[in-house]
């Protein structure tokens, strides 16, 4: 169940910045043709609704996207609702056991996210934090900015989290050392439905600190650092200090790099999917297909990083044996 809480109840006004504008039930399509319906996780959904403008303005078809989390999409899948589930994570075996298959599309990422006013910004910027204290703060081991940093600042950790069923707060979970959605959502302060309130949480709180996807951190279309928004550098190696192969957060070109070269970890970096119930029909399958062929040039720039040679091609041929 979602918790209800005081501090910070003005977190009302949502909105502002261009990926967060996404979050919502969106369309494409030409008037005429077959609709395939798609729903699912909130990451995916800013770069499947590119891939279904672009494609509907080449095909005679209409694509409806909407957002709602991982779980949604599989459900409404499952339930033949939709034609594709967009998911945050690799199916689970009671999914798979219900139907599901799926195909690996990109990959998106999380990272931890600040306030660029908290009171020890500079030195999180310069210094990073390690996985432990990570851990250590979204479990409420250390509720104080200055343990945190190893500074004399007296001023609370206030956490933030996501009551939705989101594949991106249990790849969090799973980063920080195996902790489920739920137990994650009893430390919190606060639990918020979707990328789009726990960001704007974060514009609105110098004291607090969450997980976000990427392009609710850095502006969709430039690439740059969103609002009052800041990523959490990852401290890696734990020496105490970012070494200049872990600085990679000023811009997101630099960031999507460092995932595909594996220094910035998996997770929280993560394969996203495409679902079906059985297998994709015609119209979901050649859309399905266009996007693993075709489809793929637009990722980059979108604020994900590709799949490698090798395991697209793995993806491919899935998509084959599933149509």
């Amino acid at each position: 169940m979602a918790r209800e809480y005081s501090r910070r109840t003005m977190i009302t006004a949502l909105g502002t910045g261009s990926a967060m504008t996404l979050a919502g039930c969106l369309g494409s399509g030409s008037a005429g043709g077959p609709t395939i319906r798609i729903s699912g996780g909130v990451g995916p959904l800013p770069m499947v609704q590119v891939w279904a403008d672009l494609y509907s303005e080449t095909h005679d078809v209409n694509i409806d996207v909407s957002g709602g989390g991982t779980g949604v999409g599989v459900s409404d899948v499952l339930n033949e609702q939709v034609d594709i589930a967009m998911m945050g994570r690799n199916p689970d075996e009671s999914e798979l056991d219900q139907g599901l298959v799926a195909v690996a599309m990109l990959i998106d990422t999380v990272v931890g996210t600040i306030n660029v006013d908290n009171p020890v910004y500079d030195e999180i910027r310069e210094n990073g934090l390690t996985q432990e204290m990570l851990a250590s703060i979204f479990s409420r081991e250390v509720t104080n900015w200055g343990e945190a940093t190893g500074t004399d600042l007296d001023e609370p950790i206030y956490v933030y989290g996501r009551s939705d069923s989101s594949a991106a707060y249990k790849q969090w979970g799973e980063f920080l050392g195996g902790y489920t959605e739920n137990q994650l959502e009893n430390f919190a302060d606060g639990n918020f439905d979707g990328d789009q309130p726990v960001a704007q949480a974060i514009n609105n709180d110098t004291l607090g600190i969450s997980m976000n996807n990427i392009n609710y951190v850095y502006d969709f279309n430039t690439g740059d650092l969103e609002m009052n928004i800041r990523p959490v550098p990852l401290d890696i190696d734990g020496s105490g200090t970012l070494s200049t192969d872990e600085d990679f957060y000023d811009d997101r070109d630099s960031f999507l790099t460092a995932v595909e070269d594996g220094i910035y970890p998996a997770p929280p970096a993560r394969e996203m999917f495409l679902a079906a119930k059985n297998e994709f029909d015609e119209k979901a399958h050649d859309f399905v297909e266009w996007v693993l062929t075709d489809g793929q040039q637009y990722v980059r720039d979108n604020g994900y990083a590709p799949l490698d040679d090798d395991r697209l091609i793995a993806q491919q041929e899935r998509l084959a044996e599933v149509a």
